[in-house]
């Protein structure tokens, strides 16, 4: 945590005296009627802001008749001398209403807000649903009218929380507003790899939690070094993901000796896969249902993996031993193991044999195209997986290349008839392959700092498409063509089928997709 404040803020307690004292001094027309507990309108203290050079700013909260007013909040601004610079008022005018006795009953208010909030989440079986009624003035919404302000909240079905404050007329009944109200608040980390990021965080009491309600609830956790209790897949404990809290929405130092650092690696990688389907392919959420993934950092002791479970709907990422591997929080394979999710949601690819290299070669593809989608200074775009988690012990400065896959030692440029007895993550090289010839062509180049190879097993020389177009293309075989059986044989058909759909059957990008792969030998 960060101390980055230019100003100091003072307890509203012990400035209220003080406070009071400056109403006298700087409300117009009627300030002793302000202070006057008889009087209809009525201004507290909420917060007290004091600068470097002792300028003041206070601001205050207005009621009328003891009803809380929407609209009534101002800040009086104060030269260090004490003498009133301005004030800023929400709304400007009177705060009267011409009574205070609602049409409306509570009750009623609470119903129209409980069905606010069912229809603001379709779909969904709430349960604990509960509606408080506050009666408010609203001067927000035109001239000063008697409303309900209501809270609705409610758990959905996966026990996340949801609610909705919901502003109702106190006379007619009708909508005035309506709002979500579990906010999040923008704070921001310092990561292993990606910088100072921004993130999407949620006040809880006095301090924030690592948790995006605007991308379905996402969060973070610690796993306290602790690992899943597992055996041929059925698990009997699973390691925690304790929330990660801070109090001043100021998240890690960049190093891993703070626990948080990973952890705003993991909520960065989350919050740009989200982005990255929402944006570019209008998918919403992982598994396009709007419900947020949870992340699992500091799984395991020198753990040196990261995984996608589907049982969970979790990533996990563990530390690294320090000498082949550091914490697996890097964007690309934050990508890529979520991108495994999409893929259980859609084509659902056997994990095994070619079948198996497509499944992790859609995530590779898909990892990529997060990380340049990004645009992140400090991690740009590239066409190599896990650059920035490999330690000197590994060996070789990526875990794959899809430039050239074989630069890693172990995986297939091209597609031959053995393929699918290789391990998914080589057999993998040949589609990406593919995707890196017909997004950026043949030839070498240098992409995000990085050169790159771009070989083809035919010789043949390509132009390439674009990223966007790969990315299109792909989603749409994968969401509309592949099975859990298809091959690299029904890949190229699949690719090609998306093409003809988004371009023409006599467009370039047909045209393009049949020649990458017949460059990689799918013929």
């Amino acid at each position: 945590m960060r101390p980055t404040r230019t100003a100091s803020r003072l307890t509203v307690a012990g400035t209220a005296a003080a406070a009071a004292a400056l109403l006298a001094a700087t409300l117009s027309p009627t300030p002793a009627a302000a202070q006057d507990s008889a009087a209809p309108t009525a201004v507290s203290v909420r917060d007290v802001v004091v600068d470097r050079d002792g300028s003041r700013h206070v601001r205050y909260d207005s009621a009328y008749r003891g009803l809380p007013v929407l609209g009534g909040d101002f800040v009086v601004h104060l030269a260090p001398d004490g003498t009133r610079e301005r004030t800023d008022r929400a709304v400007a005018g009177s705060l009267a209403v011409p009574s205070t006795a609602p049409k409306v009953a509570a009750p009623r208010a609470a119903d129209l807000a409980a069905t606010a909030l069912r229809s603001a989440n379709p779909g969904e079986l709430l349960s604990k649903l509960t509606a408080r009624p506050q009666l408010v003035v609203d001067a927000l919404h035109g001239a000063p009218a008697l409303a309900w302000r209501t809270n609705a909240t409610a758990k959905d079905s996966l026990g996340n929380p949801v609610a909705r404050t919901v502003l109702t007329d106190a006379l007619t009944g009708r909508q005035i507003d309506a709002w979500d109200s579990i906010e999040t608040v923008t704070g921001d980390g310092r990561s292993l790899y990606s910088g100072t990021v921004p993130l999407e965080t949620t006040g809880s009491g006095s301090a924030y939690q690592l948790k995006d309600a605007s991308r379905g609830g996402t969060y973070t956790g610690d796993a306290q070094n602790k690992t899943d209790g597992c055996i041929l897949g059925i698990c009997w404990s699973r390691a925690p993901a304790v929330v990660f809290t801070d109090t001043d929405n100021h998240w890690g130092t960049g190093a891993d000796t703070d626990r948080a650092t990973a952890a705003v690696d993991a909520q960065y990688g989350t919050d740009q896969t989200w982005d990255y389907y929402r944006q570019v392919h209008g998918r919403n959420g992982i598994a396009g249902d709007g419900k947020g993934s949870y992340n699992r950092v500091h799984y395991g002791s020198k753990y040196n993996n990261a995984f996608w479970d589907d049982s969970c709907f979790c990533m996990t990422y563990g530390d690294g031993d320090g000498t082949t591997f550091g914490p697996l929080v890097a964007l690309d394979v934050a990508g890529h193991e979520m991108s495994h999710g999409v893929t259980s949601k859609t084509a659902a690819l056997t994990y095994s044999g070619e079948s198996g290299g497509l499944n992790e070669a859609t995530s590779d593809i898909f990892g990529t195209l997060v990380e340049f989608h990004a645009a992140n200074a400090s991690d740009p775009g590239d066409w190599l997986i896990g650059e920035e988690i490999v330690k000197p012990g590994f060996g070789k400065a990526a875990l794959r290349f899809m430039d050239r896959p074989s630069k890693d030692g172990s995986s297939a440029d091209c597609w031959s008839s053995g393929v699918g007895n290789l391990d998914v993550h080589y057999s993998s090289g040949v589609a990406n392959h593919f995707a890196y010839l017909l997004a950026e062509g043949s030839g070498p180049k240098v992409i995000g700092g990085v050169q790159h190879d771009g070989t083809t097993c035919d010789g043949s020389t390509l132009t390439g498409i674009g990223k966007d177009a790969l990315g299109r293309i792909w989603y749409r075989a994968l969401t509309v063509y592949m099975t859990s059986s298809t091959k690299y044989a029904g890949a190229r058909t699949a690719t090609l089928s998306a093409a003809k759909d988004l371009y023409g059957a006599g467009s370039a990008e047909y045209a393009a997709v049949a020649a990458a792969w017949s460059a990689v030998s799918v013929n």
